[in-house]
């Protein structure tokens, strides 16, 4: 009897519905890099206008890397009050905490701010709260920190996850969805911020793969409230989590890796990760959607991380997609450059407006099904199958 009525008490415990994305909220620092300007800007305020050649060679990373303007937190002011953070390897990791740990949280504050006005519930009815972040490491941490900042409940139910680089989008999303299924009535705020002055750095001749992250990271925040078994008279769903899963591709133990050191994050990148990644894509896709009976790639969309514009063409040859599958992607990095952790959920935002725009659904391009990528660090492929709440009914 007593083995029958906890098993009853568990079941009761558990919501019946899938975990369902309510609503999503974005926010950025409001220093804006354009691409074309910052080369001269990043030698300037680096002491490096001497490394001519290296500047030329920069340049045309810039150039090449599809994006058009990226925002930060860090600008030219406060590099001038902390010299160090502007050099290669000068010891900086105090000064550069100082900064991520009081503006990590309050950036992923606006984001929340926006994702709760758009669910339209009061902010009690919050249950969990998940917090993933590459900026730092600090106790008590941003979870912490972010629920004195919106006042949410002191029994709010804390994750904080930190160091998970360019996947934690995908891992936070199949964390929420476990929470929201096993938690009969539970809605979940996960936030992701990103702010890269833990990882700004000068110029060195002798680490390119260093140079490459300077052109290719921003800062940002995204916020999303995620629930089952939805109440559609008060909540609107966007996208149904299917199913998540994590995959560690085969002989890529070298292909990225970050390391927080005295003088900040460093960041590692190997030239073959598209080719792991291209060369693994399909079989992760089989996995995925065999028990829903999809081959047809080109029926799907796509929320697929952005680590650079090569990534997504490799994505999309491997695939044999169409052009337009990327287009959502290849927007946010050019709008945004690679925002880490956060990209995936920027670029769930711009799926759901685009569709709302050309009138489709109110999510997925007018289309059913659709896949979420993270890439980062391992190397780690995170993969979320989700389903067009609009079209699920």
């Amino acid at each position: 009897m007593e083995v029958s009525a906890v098993r009853e008490m568990l079941k009761a415990k558990r919501a019946e519905g899938p975990a369902t994305i309510l609503a999503i909220g974005t926010a950025v620092p409001p220093n804006c890099n354009y691409q074309d300007e910052f080369p001269d800007y990043y030698f300037r305020v680096t002491n490096s206008e001497h490394m001519t050649d290296l500047k030329e060679k920069f340049k045309r990373i810039c150039e090449k890397t599809a994006i058009k303007k990226r925002y930060t937190y860090l600008n030219e002011e406060m590099l001038k009050e902390h010299p160090s953070i502007a050099t290669f390897d000068g010891p900086s990791f105090n000064e550069r905490q100082e900064m991520v740990i009081e503006e990590t949280p309050r950036l992923g504050k606006e984001a929340a701010v926006k994702a709760i006005k758009e669910w339209g519930q009061p902010k009690s009815r919050i249950t969990h709260l998940i917090f993933i972040s590459t900026s730092g490491v600090d106790m008590p941490g941003c979870d912490y920190q972010l629920t004195k900042l919106l006042g949410l409940n002191p029994n709010v139910n804390r994750i904080m996850i930190y160091q998970q680089g360019c996947y934690a989008g995908g891992t936070a999303l199949r964390v929420a969805k476990d929470v929201a299924e096993n938690n009969k009535g539970s809605r979940v705020l996960l936030v992701s911020s990103e702010i890269t002055a833990i990882f700004f750095r000068g110029p060195s001749e002798h680490h390119m793969d260093s140079l490459v992250g300077q052109a290719l990271f921003g800062d940002g925040a995204a916020a999303l409230i995620i629930g089952a078994d939805v109440d559609e008279f008060v909540e609107k769903p966007l996208f149904e989590i299917i199913s998540a899963s994590q995959t560690l591709a085969p002989n890529s133990e070298n292909a990225m890796a970050l390391h927080l050191r005295e003088e900040g994050l460093t960041f590692h990148l190997s030239k073959d990760v598209p080719n792991l990644i291209g060369n693994n894509i399909e079989n992760i896709m089989v996995q995925a959607f065999k028990p829903l009976g999809i081959r047809d790639w080109n029926s799907l969309f796509y929320i697929t991380h952005p680590g650079g514009r090569a990534i997504l063409d490799a994505v999309e040859s491997s695939l044999g997609l169409d052009k337009d599958k990327m287009r959502e992607s290849r927007y946010v990095l050019n709008e945004y450059g690679n925002l880490t952790g956060a990209c995936v959920l920027f670029i769930l935002d711009e799926m759901r407006k685009r569709s709302v725009e050309e009138g489709k659904s109110t999510t997925g391009k007018g289309l059913e099904w659709g896949v979420l990528f993270g890439f980062g660090p391992g190397l780690t492929i995170e993969t979320i199958v989700l389903r067009s709440a609009s079209l699920s009914t």
